[in-house]
């Protein structure tokens, strides 16, 4: 990777101010100085120049009843308009989380139109909250109101494209699990801490009648390391995405799996994440089809850090923030998942 800045921007960064007012209780991790750890990030100077700011767009109606039933939109839609301020346990509304999940849910589908438009580019990283990959077609959950990740891989399925997903949060994306349980068109490989929230996500789920192996879930032990993470690349979403020939890679980017995370017990540091990035983009066929969104990352410091470091990656830049990661446990998970990815087990 180059040691300097570009000459021209590489990454398209989408945003929206609204990510701001969706307020959550005093003390919840999912809060509003999340997206200002990330704003430092992203106005860290060693990426200047590199970076092409945008507004996000909002999703339209039908983009959102795509994915989700229409019971559930407007049950989001009373929830914000009657001041109902808790829709599951650990998830929350305020006045301002309408449109701002509004504009998270739109904002992947406007870096799709700007890597349209713009095939030179490196690839898209989405910052936008509320979060997305824990809501189903039919409920919010674990701090996420509409699957955002979920909204543009149907969007680019509808227009004949093969997507993949990665999700490298450390909690399962169960919510994109189910919304493409059956459907061949997208594939889905989560890396996750077991016995984690949602307690889901077993190597055993697989995909439904008609998207059988479309499906794979690595949950790993408390304390993998990201010499794991980067052998399960290797070994088991490397063959995958060689069968698949993705013509689009999203990677759910939560970054909850670094050491300092309060809500994980894993031992990740940022630059695992800029090695992720730089593995996984590999698969996408060419320059301007990778796209990062933005989901959990609660230690401010390690967000901060592990998204200059993913999103350094991205554009070609090398910046460590911390050293990678090794000698932890997890390579028994990635055997027996390299194993049914090769059809031996």
């Amino acid at each position: 990777m180059n040691n300097q800045s570009q000459s021209a921007p590489a990454v398209v960064v989408v945003t929206h101010e609204s990510s701001g007012r969706h307020i959550t209780p005093d003390g919840h991790p999912e809060s509003v100085a999340r997206i200002k750890s990330v704003e430092d990030a992203l106005n860290d100077e060693r990426l200047s120049g590199s970076l092409s700011r945008h507004t996000a767009r909002q999703a339209t109606d039908a983009e959102l009843a795509a994915v989700h039933r229409r019971d559930h939109i407007d049950q989001i839609r009373t929830a914000v308009e009657t001041g109902i301020r808790q829709v599951d346990p650990d998830t929350f509304t305020s006045a301002g989380s309408w449109d701002a999940a509004l504009h998270a849910a739109g904002a992947g589908l406007t870096g799709v139109e700007l890597l349209d438009a713009n095939p030179d580019l490196e690839g898209a990283f989405v910052a936008a909250r509320p979060p997305g990959h824990h809501a189903t077609a039919d409920t919010a959950m674990g701090f996420c109101l509409f699957n955002n990740v979920a909204v543009t891989a149907t969007h680019l399925a509808n227009r004949g494209e093969r997507v993949l997903i990665v999700d490298w949060d450390v909690h399962h994306g169960n919510g994109t699990q189910a919304i493409f349980w059956n459907d061949p068109r997208v594939s889905f490989v989560s890396l996750h801490e077991a016995d984690n929230y949602p307690h889901s996500g077993r190597l055993y789920e697989r995909g439904g009648p008609d998207a059988v192996g479309t499906t794979t879930n690595l949950a790993m032990p408390s304390g993998a390391t990201g010499d794991v993470y980067r052998d399960a690349i290797d070994r088991v979403i490397e063959p995958l995405a060689a069968d698949l020939e993705p013509t689009w890679l999203l990677i759910s980017a939560g970054f909850d799996a670094h050491h300092l995370d309060p809500l994980s017990n894993m031992g990740m540091t940022a630059g695992d994440y800029a090695s992720f990035t730089n593995k996984l983009r590999a698969f996408a066929p060419s320059t301007a089809r990778t796209m990062l969104f933005l989901e959990g990352g609660y230690s401010l410091d390690g967000l901060r850090q592990s998204v200059t470091s993913s999103v350094a990656a991205l554009a070609n830049i090398d910046i460590e923030e911390e050293a990678p990661s090794s000698g932890g446990p997890g390579t028994a998970v990635v055997e027996g998942a390299a194993e049914v990815v090769a059809g031996r087990a």
